[in-house]
């Protein structure tokens, strides 16, 4: 029988891994304009160290203004925490970015510090105390509170007669709706969602399933597009045209998505006319019932870089609008510094994320902006003459440009906008690999973009072009690219194929 040989081998190897914090810069820099405003509003909420930089309007009132009012003020939560407290005997060092680097202040009987820190603390309090008078709304107030989908199906739900366990089950077909209203979890899977006794059986959820279908906006609960559809027809005012919408979206759907009105007049059996005034009824249901529910907000991009001619030269500058103005209190900085102790230790950590805050602020900035100068550098011909100009270009041309790893460029340029005189776009559209023409000159993606659009809006109106004639035509300009890709770039273009362009026309 062989022996087993166990061995135990030691081998030192040097590897590469990223802190905490360099993981978090990272997911700070790929993050949308809008995003990071977001993630850098809840900072601003939680850490008592950060605060928004006044503007120079003076809006927020003047640091040195004492409110006459302040003995009455209640102090603030800091204020207490920070409150002098009797240092121990031995203290150990702590880190010098946010803790204790050393034996923590002595204070004397006398309160020697407590003049000096009440001046801090009435210069902090001004502008706040000022702002804020009794009884007075903003604008900010007047605004109505959007109600979310899930929440306005619960009121509606609140007020049927619904014994509890069948309010319970509609109550989970809601919450596993998606945003366009549509019940996209498959119902045996909700089987095990509530957990009743007896069992819920596959038939209480579907009669659960109609409780909700029956609720506003109308289509809410459909699980395909069908569903949807047909659950608005009742909207519909007149019989016939009801029924002969349900006949088209029940069976011909596809047809009616391919406004192919003469097939269906021949599957249906009916007028053309007819026919048409069903299917324009059917275009104006809403597909996507959970949008009118929620948000009204209207969402849209905001450019991260600006573009301008000056001078005969373009220059790019970052867009203040998405610039936060943030800094550290300085006030609360001096009292914790001369008041930290080691219960102060949370506070200490405040203030290290505070100031890890602000250079993960500059760097996500100044490497946009480094960025987006190389990209203006190298594409200043588009800039000049437009998508036909466009050279191509890859993200490492880029990356040893700014001196800056590839991935890094990667994620600048995703979800990242430049404001242009050609319009707003998104850094990654001016990256495209080169395509060799028949002259051996090499031409990008966003160039043959461009020229199959041209083509297109060339085309006889009773004779569109098929992309495998666009192709033929790009052949012979000296472009030769395959017929999938020209199908693609159509696509990515929104224009429609060659047999709805001909019914159109």
């Amino acid at each position: 029988m062989a022996s087993l040989d166990i061995r135990v081998a030691h081998r030192q190897a040097q590897a590469q891994t990223l802190s905490p914090r360099l993981q978090h810069a990272v997911r700070l820099l790929q993050m949308s304009s809008l995003d990071f405003a977001a993630m850098l509003r809840e900072t601003l909420g939680r850490n008592p160290f950060l605060e928004v930089e006044e503007g120079e309007d003076g809006e927020g009132g003047d640091a040195d203004a004492t409110p006459a009012d302040w003995d009455d003020a209640p102090p603030s939560l800091l204020q207490d925490a920070l409150a002098p407290q009797a240092a121990p005997a031995d203290m150990s060092d702590v880190d010098p970015d946010g803790g204790f680097d050393g034996p923590a202040a002595t204070h004397d009987d006398d309160g020697a510090h407590s003049d000096g820190d009440r001046e801090l603390w009435a210069a902090d309090g001004a502008s706040a105390a000022r702002g804020a008078g009794d009884g007075e709304f903003g604008a900010l107030d007047l605004i109505a509170v959007d109600t979310p989908l899930n929440e306005h199906l619960h009121r509606q739900l609140n007020v049927l007669p619904l014994p509890a366990r069948d309010l319970l089950l509609a109550r989970a077909i809601v919450e596993s709706l998606d945003d366009d209203g549509y019940l996209r979890t498959p119902l045996e899977e909700l089987l095990d969602v509530a957990e009743l006794d007896p069992a819920v059986d596959l038939q209480e959820l579907q009669i659960a399933l109609r409780c909700v279908q029956a609720l506003e906006p109308a289509g809410v609960g459909a699980r395909d597009v069908a569903e949807c559809l047909l659950l608005q027809l009742p909207t519909i005012a007149c019989t016939d045209t009801r029924a002969l919408a349900r006949a088209i979206i029940t069976d011909h759907l596809p047809a009616l998505a391919a406004r192919d009105t003469a097939g269906l007049a021949r599957r249906l059996r009916q007028p053309a006319a007819r026919v048409e005034a069903a299917c324009e009824r059917i275009r104006r249901l809403d597909p996507r019932p959970g949008w009118r529910i929620g948000s009204s907000q209207v969402p849209y991009v905001v450019p991260d870089v600006i573009v301008r001619k000056v001078r005969g030269q373009w220059t790019v500058q970052l867009n203040p609008a998405v610039v936060p103005r943030v800094r550290i209190n300085q006030v609360y900085e001096q009292l914790f510094q001369r008041h930290r102790t080691p219960a102060n230790a949370e506070l200490g950590e405040h203030l290290q994320e505070a100031r890890w805050t602000l250079r993960n602020v500059e760097q996500r900035f100044s490497t946009i902006l480094d960025v987006a100068e190389a990209i203006v550098k190298r594409q200043q011909a588009f800039l000049d003459y437009g998508p036909m100009a466009m050279k191509p270009l890859g993200l490492k041309e880029i990356a040893d440009e700014v001196g800056v790893h590839e991935s890094t460029v990667s994620r600048v340029t995703n979800n990242k906008y430049m404001a242009t005189p050609v319009g707003v776009l998104e850094l990654k559209s001016f990256f495209s690999r080169a395509m060799i023409s028949a002259n051996g000159s090499a031409c990008s993606g966003t160039a043959i973009r461009s020229l199959v659009k041209d083509i297109i809006e060339a085309e006889s109106p009773d004779a569109p072009l098929s992309d495998a004639e666009i192709t033929r035509q790009l052949a012979q300009q000296g472009l030769v690219v395959a017929r999938r890709t020209v199908t693609k770039y159509r696509q990515m273009l929104k224009i429609d194929a060659v047999e709805r362009r001909r019914r159109a026309a």
